[in-house]
Protein backbone atom coordinates (compact mmCIF):
# COMPACT_ATOMS: atom_id res chain seq x y z
CA UNK A 1 0.00 0.00 0.00
CA UNK A 2 1.21 3.57 -0.69
CA UNK A 3 0.25 6.41 1.40
CA UNK A 4 -1.30 9.70 -0.38
CA UNK A 5 0.48 11.90 0.90
CA UNK A 6 -1.70 14.86 1.51
CA UNK A 7 0.95 17.32 3.62
CA UNK A 8 3.80 16.45 0.69
CA UNK A 9 1.45 17.34 -1.97
CA UNK A 10 0.33 20.35 -0.58
CA UNK A 11 3.32 21.89 0.42
CA UNK A 12 4.33 21.08 -3.45
CA UNK A 13 1.40 23.20 -4.52
CA UNK A 14 2.14 25.77 -2.32
CA UNK A 15 5.34 26.75 -3.45
CA UNK A 16 4.02 26.19 -7.25
CA UNK A 17 2.03 29.21 -6.08
CA UNK A 18 4.06 31.51 -4.40
CA UNK A 19 5.87 32.83 -7.54
CA UNK A 20 2.41 33.78 -9.08
CA UNK A 21 1.63 35.61 -5.89
CA UNK A 22 4.63 37.50 -5.88
CA UNK A 23 4.29 37.94 -9.65
CA UNK A 24 0.97 39.71 -9.01
CA UNK A 25 2.55 41.93 -6.42
CA UNK A 26 5.06 43.07 -8.71
CA UNK A 27 3.15 43.31 -11.80
CA UNK A 28 0.54 45.34 -9.99
CA UNK A 29 1.62 46.69 -6.59
CA UNK A 30 -0.74 44.57 -4.52
CA UNK A 31 -1.08 41.76 -3.12
CA UNK A 32 -3.43 38.88 -3.58
CA UNK A 33 -6.14 38.90 -1.05
CA UNK A 34 -8.07 36.67 1.23
CA UNK A 35 -10.88 37.29 3.47
CA UNK A 36 -12.63 34.84 5.90
CA UNK A 37 -15.31 35.59 8.01
CA UNK A 38 -15.84 33.37 10.86
CA UNK A 39 -18.92 33.75 13.18
CA UNK A 40 -19.45 32.06 16.71
CA UNK A 41 -16.18 30.56 18.51
CA UNK A 42 -16.42 26.81 17.18
CA UNK A 43 -13.10 25.69 18.49
CA UNK A 44 -12.34 23.23 15.05
CA UNK A 45 -13.41 26.53 12.39
CA UNK A 46 -10.87 28.42 14.89
CA UNK A 47 -8.13 25.76 14.12
CA UNK A 48 -9.58 25.89 10.36
CA UNK A 49 -9.10 29.90 10.13
CA UNK A 50 -5.64 29.51 11.66
CA UNK A 51 -4.21 27.03 8.91
CA UNK A 52 -5.97 28.72 6.38
CA UNK A 53 -4.22 32.15 7.78
CA UNK A 54 -0.33 29.89 7.73
CA UNK A 55 -0.96 29.28 4.38
CA UNK A 56 -2.03 32.41 3.07
CA UNK A 57 1.49 33.36 4.98
CA UNK A 58 3.26 30.90 3.19
CA UNK A 59 2.08 32.30 -0.42
CA UNK A 60 2.25 35.33 -0.02
CA UNK A 61 -1.75 35.81 0.06
CA UNK A 62 -2.83 38.67 2.07
CA UNK A 63 -4.92 37.31 4.97
CA UNK A 64 -7.63 39.71 6.54
CA UNK A 65 -10.11 37.72 9.29
CA UNK A 66 -12.89 39.01 10.62
CA UNK A 67 -13.74 37.46 14.06
CA UNK A 68 -17.56 37.91 14.36
CA UNK A 69 -19.82 36.76 17.79
CA UNK A 70 -22.35 34.01 17.63
CA UNK A 71 -25.35 36.37 18.36
CA UNK A 72 -24.20 38.22 14.68
CA UNK A 73 -27.54 38.96 12.96
CA UNK A 74 -27.34 37.73 9.29
CA UNK A 75 -28.29 41.31 8.28
CA UNK A 76 -24.62 42.24 9.79
CA UNK A 77 -22.96 38.74 8.47
CA UNK A 78 -24.54 40.09 4.89
CA UNK A 79 -23.46 43.82 5.07
CA UNK A 80 -20.01 42.77 5.56
CA UNK A 81 -19.81 40.47 2.73
CA UNK A 82 -21.40 42.70 0.37
CA UNK A 83 -18.69 45.28 1.68
CA UNK A 84 -15.67 42.78 1.00
CA UNK A 85 -17.65 41.94 -2.42
CA UNK A 86 -17.42 45.65 -3.97
CA UNK A 87 -14.02 45.94 -2.66
CA UNK A 88 -11.48 45.27 -5.56
CA UNK A 89 -8.77 44.77 -3.22
CA UNK A 90 -10.53 41.39 -1.85
CA UNK A 91 -10.19 39.08 -4.35
CA UNK A 92 -11.36 36.11 -2.89
CA UNK A 93 -14.29 35.48 0.46
CA UNK A 94 -14.75 32.89 2.72
CA UNK A 95 -17.28 32.16 4.76
CA UNK A 96 -15.87 29.62 7.37
CA UNK A 97 -18.97 27.27 7.81
CA UNK A 98 -20.64 25.64 10.03
CA UNK A 99 -22.83 28.93 11.52
CA UNK A 100 -24.62 29.32 14.50
CA UNK A 101 -28.14 28.88 14.63
CA UNK A 102 -30.16 30.69 13.66
CA UNK A 103 -28.12 31.38 10.59
CA UNK A 104 -28.99 30.25 7.58
CA UNK A 105 -25.55 29.40 5.17
CA UNK A 106 -27.48 29.16 1.79
CA UNK A 107 -28.80 32.36 2.21
CA UNK A 108 -25.79 34.03 3.47
CA UNK A 109 -23.46 32.47 0.88
CA UNK A 110 -25.67 34.06 -1.81
CA UNK A 111 -23.68 37.26 -0.70
CA UNK A 112 -20.49 36.42 -1.93
CA UNK A 113 -19.96 36.93 -5.94
CA UNK A 114 -19.33 34.36 -8.06
CA UNK A 115 -16.02 35.40 -8.89
CA UNK A 116 -14.61 35.50 -5.15
CA UNK A 117 -16.38 32.49 -4.27
CA UNK A 118 -13.10 30.48 -3.51
CA UNK A 119 -14.81 27.83 -2.15
CA UNK A 120 -16.76 26.85 -4.71
CA UNK A 121 -19.70 26.89 -3.30
CA UNK A 122 -21.72 29.34 -5.96
CA UNK A 123 -24.72 27.83 -7.94
CA UNK A 124 -22.59 29.34 -10.99
CA UNK A 125 -19.31 27.80 -9.81
CA UNK A 126 -21.36 24.29 -9.79
CA UNK A 127 -23.23 24.95 -12.73
CA UNK A 128 -20.17 25.70 -14.94
CA UNK A 129 -18.35 22.62 -12.84
CA UNK A 130 -21.19 20.20 -14.36
CA UNK A 131 -21.25 21.64 -18.07
CA UNK A 132 -17.52 21.87 -17.78
CA UNK A 133 -16.75 25.76 -18.15
CA UNK A 134 -14.48 27.72 -16.20
CA UNK A 135 -15.11 27.77 -12.81
CA UNK A 136 -13.54 27.85 -8.99
CA UNK A 137 -14.58 23.93 -7.72
CA UNK A 138 -14.84 23.37 -4.34
CA UNK A 139 -11.65 22.91 -2.51
CA UNK A 140 -11.92 19.61 -0.88
CA UNK A 141 -13.32 17.48 -4.27
CA UNK A 142 -10.52 19.13 -6.18
CA UNK A 143 -7.88 18.72 -3.74
CA UNK A 144 -8.28 14.80 -4.15
CA UNK A 145 -8.07 15.12 -8.33
CA UNK A 146 -5.02 17.08 -7.70
CA UNK A 147 -3.58 14.60 -4.67
CA UNK A 148 -4.44 11.53 -7.32
CA UNK A 149 -2.52 13.46 -10.18
CA UNK A 150 0.36 14.12 -8.32
CA UNK A 151 0.81 10.50 -7.63
CA UNK A 152 0.09 9.35 -11.35
CA UNK A 153 -3.52 7.82 -10.82
CA UNK A 154 -5.76 8.15 -13.94
CA UNK A 155 -9.19 7.86 -12.99
CA UNK A 156 -10.32 7.57 -17.08
CA UNK A 157 -12.19 4.71 -17.28
CA UNK A 158 -12.22 4.02 -13.76
CA UNK A 159 -15.11 2.77 -11.95
CA UNK A 160 -14.98 5.50 -8.97
CA UNK A 161 -17.44 4.87 -6.14
CA UNK A 162 -17.96 8.14 -4.01
CA UNK A 163 -20.16 7.37 -0.68
CA UNK A 164 -21.89 10.81 0.56
CA UNK A 165 -23.88 13.12 -1.59
CA UNK A 166 -23.24 16.54 0.31
CA UNK A 167 -22.92 19.54 -1.63
CA UNK A 168 -19.41 20.31 -0.70
CA UNK A 169 -17.70 17.00 -1.03
CA UNK A 170 -20.39 13.89 -2.88
CA UNK A 171 -21.76 15.74 -5.61
CA UNK A 172 -18.97 18.45 -7.14
CA UNK A 173 -16.57 15.38 -6.30
CA UNK A 174 -19.18 13.25 -8.55
CA UNK A 175 -18.86 15.56 -11.23
CA UNK A 176 -15.01 16.26 -11.18
CA UNK A 177 -14.59 12.02 -11.94
CA UNK A 178 -17.30 12.99 -14.55
CA UNK A 179 -15.39 14.95 -16.20
CA UNK A 180 -12.19 13.15 -15.72
CA UNK A 181 -13.88 10.32 -17.84
CA UNK A 182 -14.33 8.21 -14.70
CA UNK A 183 -17.73 5.76 -14.72
CA UNK A 184 -19.50 7.07 -11.39
CA UNK A 185 -21.40 6.04 -8.65
CA UNK A 186 -22.67 7.81 -5.83
CA UNK A 187 -23.82 5.98 -2.79
CA UNK A 188 -25.99 7.74 0.41
CA UNK A 189 -28.27 6.68 2.85
CA UNK A 190 -31.01 4.82 0.99
CA UNK A 191 -28.23 3.03 -1.27
CA UNK A 192 -29.24 -0.76 -1.16
CA UNK A 193 -26.53 -3.14 -0.23
CA UNK A 194 -23.75 -0.66 0.28
CA UNK A 195 -21.10 -2.71 0.36
CA UNK A 196 -22.03 -4.36 -2.94
CA UNK A 197 -21.51 -1.15 -4.54
CA UNK A 198 -18.25 -0.02 -2.89
CA UNK A 199 -16.35 -3.69 -3.46
CA UNK A 200 -16.75 -2.93 -7.17
CA UNK A 201 -15.02 0.28 -6.90
CA UNK A 202 -11.28 0.44 -8.77
CA UNK A 203 -11.34 3.84 -6.92
CA UNK A 204 -13.93 4.98 -3.39
CA UNK A 205 -14.11 8.19 -1.95
CA UNK A 206 -15.53 8.45 1.18
CA UNK A 207 -17.15 11.47 2.56
CA UNK A 208 -19.83 10.67 5.15
CA UNK A 209 -18.89 11.57 8.40
CA UNK A 210 -19.12 8.27 10.02
CA UNK A 211 -16.54 6.59 11.91
CA UNK A 212 -14.52 3.61 10.49
CA UNK A 213 -17.45 3.17 8.02
CA UNK A 214 -15.47 1.70 5.09
CA UNK A 215 -14.29 -1.90 6.43
CA UNK A 216 -11.67 -4.01 4.60
CA UNK A 217 -14.83 -6.60 3.33
CA UNK A 218 -15.95 -3.36 1.16
CA UNK A 219 -13.05 -2.23 -0.57
CA UNK A 220 -11.92 -4.40 -3.51
CA UNK A 221 -8.09 -5.29 -3.96
CA UNK A 222 -6.26 -2.77 -5.12
CA UNK A 223 -8.01 -0.04 -5.18
CA UNK A 224 -7.53 3.49 -4.57
CA UNK A 225 -9.08 4.68 -1.20
CA UNK A 226 -9.60 8.10 -0.12
CA UNK A 227 -11.22 9.18 3.39
CA UNK A 228 -12.54 12.64 3.28
CA UNK A 229 -13.78 12.04 6.86
CA UNK A 230 -12.72 13.79 9.70
CA UNK A 231 -13.81 12.11 12.84
CA UNK A 232 -13.32 11.97 16.63
CA UNK A 233 -13.45 8.94 18.87
CA UNK A 234 -12.14 8.39 22.25
CA UNK A 235 -10.15 12.37 21.67
CA UNK A 236 -8.54 10.76 18.87
CA UNK A 237 -8.83 11.39 14.96
CA UNK A 238 -10.47 9.15 12.01
CA UNK A 239 -11.78 8.77 9.46
CA UNK A 240 -14.55 7.02 7.77
CA UNK A 241 -12.52 4.09 6.50
CA UNK A 242 -11.05 1.38 8.93
CA UNK A 243 -7.37 2.55 7.98
CA UNK A 244 -5.62 -0.50 9.85
CA UNK A 245 -7.84 -3.18 7.78
CA UNK A 246 -8.10 -1.43 4.63
CA UNK A 247 -4.45 -1.16 3.65
CA UNK A 248 -3.76 -4.18 3.51
CA UNK A 249 -6.38 -4.51 0.49
CA UNK A 250 -5.78 -0.83 -0.91
CA UNK A 251 -3.17 0.14 -3.56
CA UNK A 252 -3.13 3.70 -2.36
CA UNK A 253 -4.70 5.38 0.60
CA UNK A 254 -5.17 8.21 2.20
CA UNK A 255 -4.25 8.75 5.67
CA UNK A 256 -6.10 10.85 9.02
CA UNK A 257 -5.31 13.44 9.53
CA UNK A 258 -2.41 14.02 6.79
CA UNK A 259 -4.34 12.87 3.47
CA UNK A 260 -7.12 15.35 2.18
CA UNK A 261 -7.42 17.86 4.59
CA UNK A 262 -4.21 19.77 3.59
CA UNK A 263 -4.81 19.50 -0.11
CA UNK A 264 -8.22 20.98 0.82
CA UNK A 265 -6.34 24.60 1.98
CA UNK A 266 -4.16 24.36 -0.92
CA UNK A 267 -6.64 24.45 -3.54
CA UNK A 268 -7.97 27.49 -1.44
CA UNK A 269 -4.90 29.00 -2.14
CA UNK A 270 -4.60 28.38 -5.62
CA UNK A 271 -8.39 29.76 -6.24
CA UNK A 272 -7.37 32.72 -4.31
CA UNK A 273 -4.62 32.86 -7.01
CA UNK A 274 -6.81 32.25 -9.57
CA UNK A 275 -9.68 34.49 -8.83
CA UNK A 276 -7.05 37.13 -8.32
CA UNK A 277 -5.18 36.66 -11.80
CA UNK A 278 -8.94 36.67 -13.17
CA UNK A 279 -9.73 39.72 -11.86
CA UNK A 280 -6.91 41.68 -13.10
CA UNK A 281 -7.43 40.43 -16.42
CA UNK A 282 -11.54 41.45 -16.09
CA UNK A 283 -10.67 44.92 -15.11
CA UNK A 284 -8.13 45.44 -18.27
CA UNK A 285 -10.57 43.93 -20.71
CA UNK A 286 -13.49 46.55 -19.28
CA UNK A 287 -10.75 49.70 -20.09
CA UNK A 288 -10.63 47.51 -23.53
CA UNK A 289 -13.76 47.92 -24.47
CA UNK A 290 -14.93 51.22 -24.69
CA UNK A 291 -11.61 51.88 -26.57
CA UNK A 292 -12.69 49.65 -29.14
CA UNK A 293 -15.82 50.64 -29.30
CA UNK A 294 -14.55 54.20 -30.92
CA UNK A 295 -12.20 52.61 -33.26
Amino acid sequence: MILLDGKAASAALRGELRPRAEEFLKRYGRRMTLAVVLVGDDPASKIYVENKRRACEEVGIRSLNYFLPAETSEGEVCSLLDTLAEDSRVHGILLQLPLPAPLEAERILAHIPTEKDVDGFSAENIGNLIQRLPCLAPCTPSGIMELLKRNGICVRGKRAVVVGRSNIVGRPMAALLLNADATVTVCHSKTVNLREECVRADLLIAAVGKARLIGADMVKEGAVVVDVGMNRVNGKLCGDVDFEAVREKASYLTPVPGGVGPMTIAMLMKNTCDAAERSVRNELFRKIQPISARI
